[in-house]
């Protein structure tokens, strides 16, 4: 009995040493939560390996959060105290995490950072960041709308090139409309639960769309008035369809040139691939937006997907490595490969997988001249709740411009009532 118990020790020993050690190691690593919505989070996780090689000690576990439940998840873990080290946040949700106290400013890690500066990335990608000077996000992936359009339509049109302002955009509707005098077609998709193409004439024309350090509403103003007149005639003339229920699918509607201009965002482009086929497939392509006057290109939105570190993080030296590692060129041209998203690094651009892509131009063009909603927690429930209804009113003719916009302006400063309580609260403490 005693020699099998020594036998059986002798042989279990290695194994307990072993295990031991290798306890031990696991224990001195350091483990970064990191949450990632849809798609990101699946591909992420293929980049994250090289990470773990190139940074022994570091492990990345990665969290997949459905976009659709990510921003009550977010909230939700901020309130019980249990938030991921990092996160992948949508720019435009930046603001409300920051107001929370719930992610930190790095600037500091920026300051000292080889990899990751401001002069890398396009300005106005950048400074949707940056709230009171305070860069809170580093820009991950990017995005924008851009025109796409048919080239076979415009040159029958007589544009043998797309329109680069306001005026030229009218024009050529107009002359695409006339060719089709009696079928049910039009020149351009502007449907009214696309909140983007509003806002965007409306920054185009020099709007502001909120005023008083972002505490009241501003659409009744000369400039947003004047853009949201011109983008409601495109319905008011017939040059667009009115609402949503025309077009059950774009890209076929595309083909069939029951519309021949759509704004969207590089999403898009490997659908209307997969559409535009055979002998249409040199028959579409993508432009800048035209600008108000001569400004070319015009104001487009910069979206996309930023990184944030959590306040109560423990790893934030090693957080901010995975992002210097995330933001590398050669990563950066590896996601997109994974996943068709765009490079928010200037200099990944300059890849041949992007310089040879005569669609991605565009994008590379618009990308110089976009700009930030306003960075206030409370925008997205402006844009997709009230943006969206008075346009429609208006674009159906229920109410005029006018009122649309006296209306608007009333209910935004209704969803700002707190904060101009809490800007009037800042003021008198100061």
């Amino acid at each position: 009995m005693n020699l099998t118990l020594k036998i059986v020790f002798i042989i279990l020993l290695p194994l307990w040493v072993l295990s031991i050690s290798c306890s031990k190691e696991n224990s001195s690593e350091k483990v970064i939560k990191f949450w990632a919505m849809g798609a990101e989070a699946e591909y992420v996780t293929k980049l994250v390996p090289e990470f773990e090689r190139l940074n022994p000690g570091i492990k990345v576990k990665v969290q997949q959060v459905p976009w659709t439940a990510a921003q009550e998840k977010l909230v939700t873990a901020f309130a019980s105290d249990n938030t991921p080290d990092a996160c992948q946040l949508g720019n435009t949700w930046v603001p409300q995490f920051a107001a929370l106290d719930a992610i930190v400013p790095l600037n500091e890690y920026v300051k000292i950072s080889d990899q990751i500066n401001q002069e890398k990335y396009f300005p106005g990608i950048w400074e949707t960041n940056v709230i009171d000077n305070q860069v809170f996000g580093i820009p991950w992936y990017i995005d924008t709308r851009v025109m796409f359009y048919r080239k076979d339509v415009f040159e029958r049109a007589g544009y043998k090139n797309p329109p680069k302002n306001w005026v030229e955009l009218l024009d050529l509707s107009q002359k695409i409309k006339a060719m089709h005098p009696r079928e049910e077609k039009y020149a351009i998709y502007l449907p009214t639960n696309e909140w983007a193409p509003f806002v965007m004439f409306g920054m185009e024309r020099g709007s502001s769309l909120l005023k008083n350090e972002n505490t009241l509403g501003d659409f009744s103003s000369k400039e947003f008035k004047e853009a949201f007149k011109y983008s409601i005639e495109f319905h008011k003339q017939n040059l667009a369809p009115i609402g949503i229920s025309q077009v059950t699918n774009v890209y076929q509607a595309f083909a069939d040139e029951y519309f021949s201009i759509y704004i969207s965002g590089p999403w898009n482009i490997p659908e209307f691939k997969k559409w535009m086929i055979g002998n249409l497939s040199d028959k579409w392509m993508t432009a800048p937006m035209p600008g108000y006057a001569n400004d070319y290109p015009g104001v487009s939105l910069a979206g996309g997907s930023s990184l944030v570190i959590f306040k109560d993080s423990k790893y934030k030296k090693e957080v901010w490595k995975f992002f210097e590692y995330l933001s590398e060129k050669s990563t950066q041209i590896e996601f997109y490969k994974l996943l068709n998203n765009l490079p928010a690094i200037k200099e990944a651009w300059d890849d041949p997988i992007f310089k040879d892509d005569p669609y991605m131009q565009a994008f590379y063009l618009q990308f110089m001249n976009v700009r930030a909603t306003p960075k206030i927690p409370e925008w997205e429930q402006i844009a997709f709740a009230k943006v969206q209804q008075y346009a429609e009113l208006a674009a159906r003719n229920v109410i005029s411009v006018e009122e649309a916009l006296r209306r608007l302006d009333k209910d935004v400063d209704r969803i700002l009532e707190k904060r101009r309580w809490i800007v009037e609260e800042k003021k008198k403490n100061n």
